[in-house]
């Protein structure tokens, strides 16, 4: 049985000063974004970042006074767990920090959260992001307000990799932001996988990057980019998040969603970009 309970909350203080500071012509700049904020899988190539004026204007605001819920958090692999999950325990796994995080942006940040905690790799983990298309076409629909969409993961590294960064004396798990681009240098646009979205996607996943180099350095990973689509075109607020990895603790990966849920709501706030 797992004590997850016990060490979930901390004093955290969400960071008020930047630690960094970008200049406005640098995130301007394609390679110097390219540089400082991502990792591109050899999969694809970046096209799409070229458009960096339109994405740091993109407003990536929500209005909680509006009727919710604002945001869905969702796990299209759910059985994803960490060094010391308890299988059994889904408490232990991605979906236990899913549960965390939609506590703290409806407690802390007044977010009204829709967490859906539905199982799509059982089995196995094959068209897992077909199976799950479904059910989050059902919950859009009967929910049309949800204006932002995360799916909560957890990455897979080498045994040997801990990512782990302290965070006002506090070990917390590294995390990175996820796109995908329909788009692949064999085939060029994967017209079979059409996101409308994808500037929106893009944008946000931005915005997140730089406001967590900014206030939390190195508690996140460069943002990645990889060819295929991953569900992330129901919405243009739709996240897809790595967090941690199957050697960090359960610990540590409870850690940071603190961090995480801070980055996130400053974003929907609409963090202005220099």
């Amino acid at each position: 049985v797992s004590n997850v309970e016990s060490i979930v909350r901390f004093s955290f203080r969400p960071e008020e000063m930047k630690r960094v500071s970008y200049k406005k012509e640098d995130l301007h700049d394609f390679k110097y974004v390219m540089e400082h904020f991502y990792t591109v899988d050899a999969s694809t190539s970046p096209v799409a970042l070229n458009e960096l004026s339109e994405l740091l204007a993109y407003d990536c605001s929500v209005d909680k006074q509006m009727e919710g819920p604002h945001i869905l958090i969702y796990h299209t692999h759910s059985q994803e767990g960490f060094r010391d999950s308890v299988q059994s325990d889904a408490n232990t796994l991605i979906q236990g920090a899913g549960k965390l995080l939609a506590e703290i942006l409806r407690e802390e940040y007044g977010y009204s959260v829709y967490h859906h905690t539905g199982c799509y790799d059982i089995d196995t983990r094959d068209d897992a992001y077909a199976k799950a298309a479904p059910a989050l076409e059902e919950i859009l629909a009967q929910y049309p307000q949800i204006q932002v969409v995360i799916d909560l993961h957890r990455d897979g590294v080498a045994e040997n990799r801990h990512l782990v960064q302290q965070v006002q004396g506090v070990p917390m798990a590294q995390f990175m932001f996820f796109n995908g681009l329909s788009y692949s240098n064999k085939k060029g646009e994967l017209s079979y996988l059409p996101n409308a979205s994808k500037m929106a996607n893009l944008a946000l996943s931005l915005k997140l990057g730089i406001a967590a180099k900014e206030y939390y350095p190195g508690l996140t990973r460069d943002n990645y980019l990889n060819a295929y689509r991953y569900n992330m075109h129901y919405r243009g607020k739709s996240m897809l998040v790595e967090l941690g990895a199957q050697t960090n603790t359960v610990e540590e990966v409870m850690n940071s969603i603190e961090p995480l849920g801070a980055i996130i709501a400053m974003t929907l706030w609409g963090y202005a970009t220099q």
